[in-house]
């Protein structure tokens, strides 16, 4: 679908001034979109004002809390589109914290549903779920009619969360579309530490020229988004009323090994050294094994496909934190 239809359009993204949140900002404000973004800056959860640094004349900032459902009511109100991008996602701090990854996910996720059913019930909404809800797949590429086996605490809440956006439609006709991303990475995502992704520690730290460790053998495989990607299927879903009270795999044809991929950054950077070393138990615990999404209905429905390569997108992401490092280490 032509994406010109953005342009004037009033639209919502939770999680704004984060990782994927920022990014989609950046491309509706070149489509002309009227952006309003929401964010609670929770420390550590990779909210940073500089990802919109350059953009901030041009969209509306609201240091919001999604679990504030009186102001979710007058910010929902006279939005066309909403992406729900805000959440808890990290797995380890699920299973340390698991309260909190509850009040986040599942509670901000209903305070945002009731704002919208009750201010605004016409708005298309599109949620960020996660492949994390499959659990260690039976069977690959992993399709939607896979049984969800959450692994984690963090997996139980995003499954959750979809229910919430899916009986939201079903009962009281809410526009809702959520799409399971895998492994996103890109410019603008949080490299403090491994929490939240591994392959945002694993740039910062062949920019920094550490070695890379490898839990286990190696032999764990991945399937993994550039940012772009991610943005245009938000997009799509946002816009197509076929992508109403649908469940859609982001993935990738390009699944490699961890083994693999760190030689490839190795490469990529022009140097660098990566080792193997023994699981810690608590990220054994709620490993998942190997991973590829099936994108087939995605695909068939919106038109979607990854156009950026693993090598393309890792090169552009290392040179974004060559220059703009000081601000994400």
């Amino acid at each position: 679908m032509d994406l010109s239809v953005y342009a004037r359009r009033r639209v919502l993204i939770t999680g704004g001034l984060g990782f994927i949140g920022s990014n989609l900002a950046h491309r509706l404000v070149e489509l002309g979109a009227e952006v309003t973004v929401i964010d609670a800056l929770i420390p550590g959860s990779g909210g940073c004002l500089f990802n919109v640094a350059d953009i901030q004349e041009r969209v509306r900032i609201h240091l919001q809390d999604i679990r504030d459902q009186a102001a979710m009511g007058e910010l929902v109100g006279g939005q066309e589109a909403l992406f729900h991008l805000a959440g808890q996602v990290s797995h380890l701090d699920s299973m340390r914290d698991p309260y909190t990854d509850l009040e986040i996910n599942c509670r901000g996720s209903l305070s945002l549903l009731e704002a919208c059913r009750q201010h605004n019930p016409d708005v298309r909404i599109v949620f960020a779920g996660t492949r994390q809800i499959y659990g260690r797949p039976r069977c690959l590429p992993v399709d939607e009619s896979h049984p969800p086996a959450p692994t984690d605490v963090n997996g139980v809440n995003k499954l959750a969360a979809e229910g919430y956006h899916l009986v939201y439609h079903q009962a009281y006709g809410l526009h809702t579309t959520i799409l399971r991303m895998t492994n996103t990475y890109g410019p603008r995502m949080r490299v403090q530490d491994s929490r939240q992704t591994f392959i945002g520690w694993w740039l910062r730290q062949i920019v920094e020229g550490q070695e890379l460790a490898i839990f286990g053998d190696g032999r764990q495989v991945r399937d993994f988004n550039f940012v772009d990607d991610v943005v245009e299927a938000l997009l799509q879903a946002a816009v197509n009323p076929v992508a109403d009270g649908q469940i859609y795999n982001l993935g990738s044809d390009e699944a490699i090994s961890l083994s693999d991929l760190a030689a490839l950054l190795v490469e990529i950077n022009g140097g660098g050294s990566y080792r193997r070393i023994p699981f810690p138990d608590d990220r054994r615990r709620i490993d998942i094994g190997d991973y590829q999404g099936n994108y087939d209905r995605i695909r068939a429905d919106l038109g979607w496909e990854p156009r950026v390569s693993l090598r393309e997108g890792l090169e552009r992401t290392i040179a974004y934190y060559r220059t703009y490092r000081q601000h994400y280490w």
